[in-house]
């Protein structure tokens, strides 16, 4: 059996991350494992030749936090930890990982192909390649509809 003693749950605050969550909750709890919640905020963007930055402003940081402090609450009673970042997304994950010593990361995808896949990039694809330990990749289900039944010809063979 993988010894599981730290997973680390990336969290964008998605469907596909609660989703995840729950899945290394429920790792978390039948390993008793140390679970970390990271997210990480990207940083500030440059406008214009004279390098003007626009940031989140501290508002989004404070809600940002509340949301991070949120989720460990809700899952007393495990050994659950929140970080919250300021960095680019997978080189901020592949860092805790390292840093932690993270036994397995349980990341959400949100499932993009095609175009929406080139322009928006894939944060879990690259942890995947670059992690340095196994990773879990959590599909957000989709709700399959319901097929009506075929119509069958009477008589046919």
């Amino acid at each position: 059996m993988l010894p599981i003693k730290t997973i680390l749950h990336p969290t964008d605050f998605s469907d596909a991350s609660a989703h995840a969550l729950q899945m290394a909750a429920m790792l978390a709890r039948d390993y008793s494992a140390r679970l970390i919640v990271l997210h990480a905020m990207e940083p500030p963007i440059y406008y214009g030749e004279l390098g003007v930055s626009f940031s989140a402003p501290e508002s989004h940081r404070d809600s940002a936090l509340d949301r991070v402090t949120a989720l460990i609450e809700s899952l007393a009673p495990l050994n659950a930890e929140s970080l919250l970042l300021d960095g680019v997304a997978a080189p901020e994950i592949l860092r805790v990982a390292k840093e932690e010593h993270a036994d397995m990361i349980v990341i959400g995808s949100h499932g993009r192909t095609g175009i929406g896949r080139v322009l928006m990039g894939s944060v879990a694809e690259e942890i995947a390649r670059k992690a340095p330990c196994p990773v879990l990749i959590v599909r957000t289900p989709h709700e399959i509809p319901r097929e009506e039944p075929c119509a069958t010809a009477v008589g046919a063979i």
